[in-house]
């Protein structure tokens, strides 16, 4: 069995489809293939539905509440969806907020939407790329971006920067909050402190391994993408998820103000 049939095994043409999403935001925005494959495959097992049990984090990449509203706020109205980045706000505190509880969970039901939750984790990893290079001074490669996901930027910038200076010096006692909620990571099985050096590159082979385990599903990548196209306008999302939608009328919803929004949330066909 392929690896594309293994992720197609269980949920229909869903593997398909989650692996176009990706490929299209990944030509979107520039950022790796299969750096997004292999970090959805690590957060959800490519499940756009699944849910965390002990935090707000939903679909392929496993946004919490608040992280979702940034991005959408910050991307959200180059994607068709202006009209969820105006009724997102930020607080004096920081904290992101939506005044119509309908139209929040509407807004947060957006990371179940392959296109959606790729193309927003997609240009969530640029806008941390950039961060990272301009404070190492050097290119930031994917395993940095998923230590981004996974410290945030801000700690990453601090991990990496002294990863760079001093791998080899023990990463538990700059970080023991993360330390604390992370054992694993920052400690081995006999309770030593791991390096810098060594919890990058246990993320680097966890994050290859993801990717090599998903290799068969590249090829179908871009098989909704028009012949020979080199980059993804927002015209493409609403093709796909139009024809989809019309091949499954039975998930239809009867058309609201919102919900129809949210049906054709890639209306918008302008380029940047």
């Amino acid at each position: 069995m392929s690896a594309f049939a293994d992720i197609s095994a269980t949920s229909g043409s869903t593997g398909n489809r989650v692996t176009n999403a990706i490929a299209m935001a990944s030509r979107r925005t520039g950022v790796d293939f299969s750096y997004l494959l292999g970090q959805a495959k690590i957060e959800s097992s490519l499940n756009p539905a699944a849910r965390a049990a002990t935090s707000s984090a939903t679909g392929l990449y496993q946004f919490i509440d608040q992280s979702w509203l940034a991005v959408v706020d910050k991307h959200g109205t180059e994607y068709g969806l202006g009209w969820a980045s105006d009724a997102i706000s930020r607080g004096p505190n920081g904290r992101y907020t939506v005044a119509d509880p309908d139209l929040r969970q509407q807004i947060l039901d957006l990371r179940k939407h392959p296109e959606t939750a790729s193309v927003m984790a997609a240009e969530h990893a640029a806008d941390n790329k950039a961060y990272l290079e301009s404070k190492l001074g050097r290119e930031a490669e994917p395993v940095d971006l998923y230590l981004a996901h996974f410290l945030g930027v801000g700690g990453a910038s601090k991990f990496l920067s002294v990863h760079d200076r001093a791998p080899d010096a023990t990463a538990a006692s700059l970080f023991p909050a993360a330390a604390r909620a992370n054992r694993s990571i920052f400690y081995d099985r006999a309770g030593n402190a791991r390096s810098f050096a060594e919890i990058r590159d246990r993320f680097a082979a966890k994050l290859q391994k993801s990717s090599d385990s998903l290799g068969g599903a590249a090829q179908y990548a871009d098989a909704s993408l028009p012949s020979g196209a080199k980059t993804v306008q927002p015209a493409d999302y609403v093709r796909i998820e139009t024809q989809r939608l019309s091949e499954q009328p039975d998930i239809m919803v009867k058309p609201q103000p919102q919900t129809a929004r949210l049906a054709y949330l890639m209306l918008a066909t302008l380029g940047r």
